[in-house]
Formats: structure tokens, sequence, C-alpha cells
């Protein structure tokens, strides 16, 4: 068992005992006797936060830890600022962050089982950055991220020596063809390509680009660089 001071920022908000838990090396750690929270979560609309990071997380736990034994207070005495985190957890569904680098530590409000009163209790994840709060979004949102293919299968990037390449590729292979509906669909490509091709050359020339009879104006890249990328046909 460790005793720990937990903080808020850099306010002392109360003190824990801590007991490691799976493979992490806490004891050793240098933060361990100073908790520092920046921030709580967002709310978790879905799922239980410790759902989500037993499932993001596997054996990311590294530490238990509770609020230690306080003399008994009077009834209307207000909670001490530790155990008032804890309850805003639990009721919001929220964790508190402590970050670590590249790495961050939820600290998960659990139910103590001594059911005491003014008494919080917490099971601390460590995650990637960010890890949890990308998760949480497509919980909330009920929308999965996609990761594409490079095969060109949903989207199609060009710059301007692949639009160049294509378009010749394509003039080349209409002038042995000879089936009317194949030549009509190569037309219609080549036309395709040459616009698209137009409007990247507005973004490199101008720095903004007129589609549809609107301005975008965009921040400028260095040349040859610039990317077209629209949904394929």
């Amino acid at each position: 068992m460790i005793k720990s001071m937990v903080y808020f920022g850099h306010i002392s908000i109360g003190e824990v005992e801590l007991w490691p838990k799976g493979e992490t090396n806490v004891a050793a750690a240098p933060w361990v006797r100073e908790i520092r929270v920046d921030r709580l979560s967002p709310p978790s609309e879905r799922c239980l936060p410790l759902a989500v990071l037993h499932t993001v997380s596997s054996g990311a736990l590294c530490f238990v830890m509770e609020s230690r034994p306080s003399p008994a207070t009077a009834d209307d005495e207000p909670p001490s600022s530790l155990v008032a985190m804890h309850t805003a957890c639990l009721r919001d569904n929220k964790t508190a962050v402590f970050p670590l680098g590249a790495e961050e530590i939820h600290l998960v409000a659990m139910k103590p089982k001594s059911n005491l009163p003014n008494h919080a209790c917490f099971w601390g994840y460590k995650v990637p950055l960010g890890l949890y709060n990308s998760c949480l979004s497509m919980l909330n949102l009920r929308c999965l991220g996609i990761v594409f293919d490079l095969d060109e299968t949903l989207i199609v990037a060009n710059t301007t020596r692949s639009f160049e390449d294509r378009i010749d590729a394509l003039q080349r292979k209409l002038s042995k063809e000879t089936d009317p509906q194949r030549i009509s669909g190569m037309l219609a490509e080549i036309k395709r390509y040459q616009e698209d091709r137009t409007m990247l050359k507005q973004y490199i020339d101008g720095d903004q680009v007129i589609d549809g009879g609107k301005m975008y104006k965009v921040q400028s890249e260095i040349r040859d660089t610039s990317v077209l990328v629209r949904l394929r046909p």
C-alpha cells in the first residue's frame, strides 16, 4: 500500500491509499505519490466508463485507490473535494484524467464495498493519450470510424502529375477502342479528370478553390505536394 496525495490542478483535494495492480511497476513510478488530475472526461452516454476502458485497454488496470479513513464528521458538513469528484464521476459517467506524457491515467469512480459515507474509491487505467475520448466519441455518436484501404476502393486521390498520367493513359486506350459504350465512359472519365485537375491547379496557384460557384480559401502548401481527394464515382 502506498500513501498518495490527489490534486486537481494545483489544489490538493485529498489523501488516498493506493494498491498497485497488474504488471505495471506503479510503486517505482515518480508520480505515484502525487496523483495530479487536470480534467474530467466527457460523459459516456451509452456505456459505463469501466466497460469502455476494459474494452480498449485490456490488462491496463494499474492501481486501486481509496480515500483514507477520516474521523467522523457531522451530517451537515460538506464532503471533501475528493469525495465530491468521486460523486460527480459516478453521477455523470465521467472519469478523472491524469496526463502522463504520451499516456494518460483514467480514474474510474467505483462504489466502495464498505458503503462508508464520504468515502471515495477509484480504479486507475493507463491508456494511450486520447484513446478513451476517441472511443467515447464513436460510442456516443453510435458511429464507427473507417480506415480506408489504399487501392482506391472508396476514395481516389490525385496530384497534378497523376492527373496528367491518367488522362494520357485513357487517351491512348481511347484511340484503340471501338465499342461506343466504352468510348462514352472513357470520355466522361477524361472530362472528370480534366475538371478536377483544373480545380487542383486553382488551389496550387491561388490558395483557393471555386466549386459550384462558391470560393473556398485554403492554407498555402508546398508546391507539387497538393492532392485532390474525392469519393469515387
